[in-house]
């Protein structure tokens, strides 16, 4: 399968690794592939600048978001969540048109400082403005509720937990949930919300996410529905 992955970081460059792990072909898309590697300073969270991540991944392409649209058979959003409209506006339409996007942005607003707020939030979610912006394009709303390391190897949290899509398309939740499961995955913690608007609540979890990662002190940790 050909993947392309949105977003160079920390969560795009997790889950690129992922998926050509496991034998896909992958690239990541980027605004200006030059200026990304242009790049020699860590980014704001302390990782290693995109250059040099790449250097240790030579079975991963950098892209333009166009090119790299062009060429994945499945798509995954992993672009900040106020600049991913954006994002896929520049990958192209006709790019996404029929093709299953897997949703892992959240719409968070820095806007006031720390901690963030969310914008859409309570009557809308940016799940389903992509939705909307992109009606020939399956979106599928996952692995947003968690660090991007759990994402790709759950076994990181001891016990059960939960993982959630939200889309309007069964078979492309159907696709989404085999992706899940070829990342470690049980197929009983994945749970099928409903439909496109159902992202929602599950983008209203990341300011609780956000303060347990600053009362327990770390992001090893996920939510798991009992009983489900």
């Amino acid at each position: 399968m050909r993947y392309a992955v949105l977003g160079t970081g920390i969560v795009g460059r997790t889950i690129a690794a992922k998926l050509a792990s496991l034998g896909h072909e992958v690239v990541i898309g980027t605004r200006d592939p030059k200026a990304t590697l242009s790049r020699t300073e860590p980014d704001g969270y302390g990782n290693p600048p995109f250059a040099e991540w790449l250097g240790f991944h030579d079975r991963i392409r950098l892209e333009t978001f166009a090119d790299a649209a062009a060429f994945g058979e499945t798509l995954v959003n992993t672009t900040a969540g106020d600049g991913s409209l954006q994002a896929l506006e520049t990958a192209g339409a006709a790019n996404l048109a029929g093709k299953v996007l897997i949703d892992i942005a959240n719409p968070l607003d820095f806007s006031q400082g720390m901690p963030p707020s969310l914008n859409p939030v309570n009557t809308d979610s940016l799940g389903e403005q992509i939705q909307r912006a992109f009606p020939e394009t399956k979106v599928v709303k996952t692995l947003n509720t968690m660090n991007s390391q759990i994402m790709v190897q759950p076994s990181r949290v001891a016990g059960e937990h939960t993982v959630f899509v939200s889309g309007d398309d069964a078979g492309a939740k159907q696709a989404v949930t085999d992706v899940l499961i070829s990342f470690g995955w049980p197929e009983s913690s994945v749970i099928d919300l409903g439909d496109i608007s159902t992202a929602r609540g599950v983008e209203m979890l990341l300011p609780i996410w956000l303060r347990l990662w600053g009362a327990v002190g770390h992001a090893d940790f996920n939510f798991h529905i009992a009983g489900a």
